[in-house]
């Protein structure tokens, strides 16, 4: 089976990965994790995160925590990403300012994602403080991920979405803007919400 996580078919590491989450054990773990640090193909990284999402959180979560801190970005963002998958709230520590804020936008946006999970009661609030510091980041895939983590956190983070509609930053105030007009209407799509918000920001009025 580890010869077979290696195969250079993705279909066939896929496979181990599938048999590794069907009859966990112990001495997989470690294995998994290196190998989600690694694996190109996004269906199998998946699979390997529903492998340990298999196994006890009290195995896995210190090996992701350790993973985490990594340098390779894809190793933080895929751990980031299974920690979300896992929920389980002792790893909500890791989750630091310099995650949320990571210069790599797909560590960024699993950061975002595990954090909205993993956040402890009464914390909301000081969450949506730290995300809203990225507003205006990235392309539209990325803010839509930061706006659906504001929504995620509900009205702890809506009055402060509302004051980002002022910001002397044109592109902050329409993802601002854009992250109202989604949490009103979510069926409206992204696209229109962020391309409505740029209009009102262009025309110079607020969207209350």
């Amino acid at each position: 089976m580890l010869g077979a996580l290696e195969d250079p078919r993705p279909s066939v590491r896929l496979r181990a990965a599938m048999a590794v989450g069907t009859a966990p054990g112990p001495n997989w773990v470690d294995r998994l994790v290196e190998r989600c640090a690694i694996e190109p193909e996004f269906p199998v990284r998946e699979a390997l995160t529903w492998a340990l999402t298999r196994h006890p959180a009290s195995m896995t979560v210190p090996a992701l925590l350790r993973e985490v801190r990594a340098a390779g970005a894809q190793a933080r963002s895929q751990a980031l990403h299974t920690l979300s998958k896992i929920g389980d709230r002792r790893a909500w520590p890791a989750i630091t300012p310099a995650l949320l804020s990571d210069g790599d936008d797909e560590v960024a946006r699993s950061a975002w994602r595990a954090a909205v999970v993993l956040v402890p009661e009464g914390a909301e609030a000081e969450l949506a403080t730290a995300l809203l510091t990225q507003l205006g980041r990235g392309e539209r895939e990325t803010q839509l991920s930061l706006s659906r983590a504001l929504i995620a956190l509900g009205e702890p983070a809506a009055a402060a979405v509302r004051a980002a509609t002022t910001d002397p930053d044109p592109r902050v105030r329409a993802h601002a803007l854009a992250t109202q007009r989604l949490r009103r209407d979510p069926d409206a799509g992204f696209a229109f919400a962020i391309e409505e918000a740029g209009r009102v920001v262009a025309l110079g009025t607020a969207d209350r």
